[in-house]
Formats: C-alpha cells, structure tokens, sequence
C-alpha cells in the first residue's frame, strides 16, 4: 500500500485500527498458544477443558479461534473472520466464567473480556484499514468503490467540448 495514497484522515485511521489489532492480536495469540501447546505455561488443552470441565474437542476450538483469530487480526488477513471466531470465545468467557464476578478485574470480573469483545466487535465493523497484508499485498483484494479505505483510480479528464 502505498500511504502516499491515502488521505490524511485515512492513514490516521488506518494507524488507529492497526495499535487495535495489535493490541487484540498480542492476547489471542499468547491465550490461543497457552490453550493449544500448553506455552507460556498455559494449560494444553486437557488442562483447559479440565478447568472449565468442558470436552476436549470444545478447548481445542476455543484455543484454534484464539491462536487463528489473533493471527488473522494481526496479519488483516481475513481480519473480520479472524474477529467473528474471537467473539464468540469472549462471550463465553464473559457468561461462563466473568459473569459471577461482576465487572472489576481485580475480582475477576468481565472488564478485561467485555473489553476484547467490543475490540473484536469493532474489528468486524471497521475491518483491518490499510494499514495489513491485505493491502499490502493483495491489491486486487482491496474494496474498490467502497468504504473508508477504497483504492483511488485516476479518472480520465473530461471530453473537450466542441
């Protein structure tokens, strides 16, 4: 992409989504490889569908949705998709396991997860901005005509007039 494209507007928007991905994009990774691989000393998936006392086949999907979205949303390679598998993971989170104790973090409320939601939300609303793989190396992929971040065509000047 080349920035020189974009208006300012654009690329203080296109800035703005790529700090959200990044910072939705650190947490789903490091949790999606925690669950997965057991990283970071995390729980494997056993050890995940042990703690919520759920099958090992639905940690494994909750890990996949974690480690992938978060890639996804990184990359802004199908950053929306990446961002519709994150949401679900987030409300079952809230509901499952936040919910009963109540919004404060430091009891381990839903702040922080209600918080991912609405940044996978809004990743699914606003996409990945130009500022991705996507744009970068897909130019063809880029929503011509549409939206926010739509390529510019050079029109042809108008037919002199006789």
């Amino acid at each position: 992409m080349n920035p020189a494209e974009l208006t300012p507007e654009q690329r203080r928007i296109g800035w703005a989504l790529l700090l959200i991905r990044l910072a939705a994009a650190v947490v789903f990774i490091y949790h999606g490889s925690a669950i997965l691989f057991g990283a970071f000393g995390g729980p494997g998936v056993a050890g995940f569908a042990q703690h919520l006392q759920m099958p090992n086949w639905v940690a494994a999907l909750v890990g996949l949705a974690q480690f992938l979205g978060g890639i996804s949303v990184l990359t802004g390679v199908l950053a929306r998709l990446g961002a519709l598998a994150i949401i679900p993971v987030m409300v079952g989170a809230i509901v499952l396991v936040h919910w009963q104790h109540g919004f404060d973090i430091t009891k381990q409320g839903m702040e922080y997860a209600l918080t991912q939601l609405l940044i996978a939300l809004a990743i699914l609303v606003a996409g990945a901005g130009p500022f991705s793989l996507v744009y970068l190396f897909w130019p063809a992929g880029r929503p011509l005509g549409r939206g926010e971040f739509a390529a510019r065509t050079p029109q042809p000047p108008p037919a002199p007039q006789v």
